[in-house]
């Protein structure tokens, strides 16, 4: 049914991802209006379910369709050849707040889909948040350089513990920063942090 609306003109195209991204990070899939979605974009109801067979159809079309876009915007921007996993980590961190800010309406949308409870939707996105995860994940470490690890270490569970303190360290100041007025973000306090942490890391695990 979505490989109709992919043969639409562009510019129709865009007004009607536009208009749902907009109603859905605004109020979720539960409460996202169908009827606010064909105003916003100027079509009619009917041709908005020509195209999709109901809104769950169409949420799981956006969750994907921009998925893939942030996705090869990330990996086209990130450095292949870094192989250091604290450097590549820093590198990640940065590019991931560069894309929040440059589309700031797509991660609000993702940020109302991660705490979707409605069960008509929940597994889904969760399969499919699982499978795009573990193909970044492998992409992404694939040229780690494990050689800088202390003999001693076991690599695995070094990794998880480097990936688990970033991600609580992105966590918890994300957390911060959406109480920010109009998205003035300051992140170098995110940045000090996390080299806080990178020093006790490589002392505790490197060389």
């Amino acid at each position: 049914m979505t490989d109709k609306f992919l043969t639409l003109p562009p510019e129709k195209q865009e007004r009607i991802l536009n208009a749902s991204i907009k109603e859905f990070a605004l109020k979720g899939f539960r409460n996202a209006s169908t009827n606010e979605i064909v105003k916003e974009a100027g079509i009619s109801k009917g041709l908005l379910f020509h195209y999709f067979n109901n809104k769950k159809d169409l949420f799981i079309f956006l969750y994907v369709h921009f998925s893939e876009i942030l996705i090869k915007e990330f990996f086209e921007k990130l450095d292949p050849e870094e192989t250091d996993i604290f450097n590549k980590l820093k590198q990640i961190s940065i590019l991931k707040i560069q894309l929040m800010e440059q589309y700031p309406e797509i991660f609000d949308f993702f940020m109302k889909a991660t705490v979707e409870e409605d069960l008509d939707i929940k597994q889904d996105l969760d399969d499919r948040n699982n499978e795009i995860t573990e193909n970044s994940f492998a992409r992404l470490f694939a040229n780690v350089d494990i050689s800088k690890f202390r003999e001693d270490v076991e690599i695995d569970k070094a990794i998880n513990i480097i990936l688990w303190t970033f991600e609580g360290i992105k966590n918890r100041n994300l957390d911060k920063l959406k109480l920010l007025p109009a998205r003035i973000n300051n992140y170098q306090e995110m940045f000090d942090e996390i080299a806080v942490y990178v020093e006790i890391l490589k002392k505790s695990l490197y060389r």
